[in-house]
């Protein structure tokens, strides 16, 4: 697929040698010029965030009947196979002495710890190649009601749970290889996301220095605290530097961010459930929040102009021809996927959103969003939950901390061929740079995950093919359950450091 911004010149009145065209060369040259011109670029994007998954845990049903077989899967998957390993150390054994995986479900009622911590268990480096061992030797933590063997538990979709992700995975583009960037937890991976790094600052960026976990309250790891410019006075986050050594700071910080280099014509929109949310990016980015002080409020006019606190206004937004042309959508903790705190509604409320674009036909001068938008649908971290492909290791100064585990990526668009399933490997920083390519923006301008990315997501879209016609993806909650839902929002991942 070519990855250049298309561009449409008028062709000369073509000539043929000085002799008279013939009819039939006339007719095709006159079709080709009244056909529509290739479109430049997406208009939009849509970035949606979800929580705390990896391919192997939620994406078993890619492997089975009605959607594949087990051979559409495998660990060393060719140009058509999706890379999810179906078996791992703790399978059990079925009446019929076939090996089957231990099966979890999505709304269940126990929760693993995604901590930098937890991931350097989970790894269980190999001294020797500096390789995660990936053997399921090391413990993990877990709370709540946890079963046997509780990160190796894959969801279970045999009533239908997350058919709606199956299908948006099978209809469009699928990433085997998309890692998050970080090796911890949701605050320092919704930096990422947002501006290429959780560094303090650029300096910091560029000495490899991070914050490494979620927010800790005076001290005492594992409670819940508000993040950012307004978290409470004794709110501290962990640094990680070059060696591993930590300290913790407040978690304030300055450095630009995608909202910083986006040309002045392009809009944008957050959409998160609270203001002090460790999912709420921008909290944390002084010159964004310009917070009244620690325990206050964010009063900045990018925060005021451009932060929405109810996810699903995103909806009514694309109902009212009112998207923006690049969108961070984060869901409320029942909408998250986050272990323990979901009610299974992630599938619904993804796929609304996706129907809702698919289904516009009267926006944009009455050519709607779906054929000008991208949506780039990928969750924040790994949750504690077991995937079998070994992270790739940076050089110093970030190799203490980065890349992370795999995580799952769907690519959504009318240019992106059904059935699509793309071998590079990507993080973060691919996203960030798909949107700069996408807005004219000079791509790895930002910080660390930027720069060092390898590639812009081209190869999952060919703007020089007509748009695919969108087809709705069935989901047990529509639009309106979310539009009308008068359950308070509570964040999707409450957690504290130890989580």
């Amino acid at each position: 697929m070519k990855r250049e911004r298309q561009s449409y010149r008028g062709a000369p009145w073509p000539r043929l040698a000085g002799k008279i065209l013939l009819a039939g060369s006339l007719t095709a040259f006159i079709a080709s010029a009244q056909a529509p011109a290739p479109m430049a670029s997406f208009q939009h994007v849509v970035v949606i965030f979800q929580e705390n998954r990896t391919p192997d845990n939620l994406f078993q049903g890619l492997c089975t009947y009605p959607f594949g077989s087990p051979a559409t899967c495998s660990t060393t998957p060719n140009a058509s196979q999706y890379n999810i390993q179906t078996e791992n150390w703790y399978n059990n054994k079925s009446s019929t002495g076939v090996t089957q995986p231990l099966t979890v479900a999505l709304a269940n009622k126990y929760d693993l710890s995604h901590a930098h911590s937890a991931f350097v268990a989970q790894c269980n480096q190999d001294p020797l190649t500096g390789a995660c061992k990936m053997d399921g030797s090391a413990g993990v933590t877990c709370s709540g009601i946890c079963l046997s063997h509780p990160q190796f538990r894959y969801v279970d979709n045999s009533t239908g749970t997350v058919t709606p992700y199956l299908m948006l995975a099978t209809q469009y583009g699928w990433a085997n290889y998309m890692f998050q960037t970080n090796q911890g937890p949701s605050f320092p991976a919704h930096q990422f996301i947002f501006g290429g790094t959780s560094a303090p600052s650029a300096a910091d960026d560029a000495a490899g220095i991070f914050a490494a976990e979620n927010m800790t309250n005076s001290g005492i790891s594992g409670t819940s605290a508000t993040a950012g410019c307004i978290a409470d006075a004794t709110t501290t986050v962990k640094l990680i530097s070059p060696g591993g050594e930590s300290t913790e700071i407040y978690p304030c910080f300055e450095h630009s961010t995608m909202a910083d280099v986006l040309p002045t014509d392009i809009t944008w929109r957050y959409y998160a459930p609270s203001a002090g949310s460790i999912w709420t990016a921008l909290n944390a980015i002084q010159h964004i929040c310009q917070s009244t002080g620690p325990g206050g409020q964010c009063v900045g006019s990018q925060w005021t102009d451009n932060v929405d606190l109810k996810p699903a206004d995103v909806l009514t937004d694309i109902a009212n021809c009112n998207l923006r042309n690049l969108t961070w959508v984060i869901p409320t903790g029942a909408n998250s996927d986050h272990a323990r705190s979901n009610d299974g509604g992630g599938p619904s409320w993804v796929t609304s959103i996706v129907n809702a674009i698919g289904a516009s036909t009267s926006c944009d001068n009455g050519g709607g969003y779906w054929q000008n938008t991208a949506i780039v649908i990928t969750w924040d971290d790994w949750g504690g939950w077991y995937d079998h492909e070994r992270p790739t290791f940076l050089a110093q100064p970030e190799g203490d901390y980065q890349l992370g585990f795999r995580v799952p990526m769907i690519f959504v668009s009318a240019y992106t061929p059904a059935g699509y399933i793309n071998n590079a490997r990507h993080d973060f920083g691919s996203i960030l740079r798909f949107v700069e390519h996408t807005f004219g923006i000079q791509e790895g301008i930002l910080n660390f995950a930027d720069a060092r990315a390898s590639n812009d997501l081209a190869d999952f879209y060919d703007l020089t093919k007509p748009p695919r016609p969108y087809q709705t993806v069935s989901a047990p909650k529509t639009a309106q359950f979310f539009i009308h839902d008068k359950r308070k929002a509570t964040d999707p991942d409450d957690d504290g450091d130890d989580h």
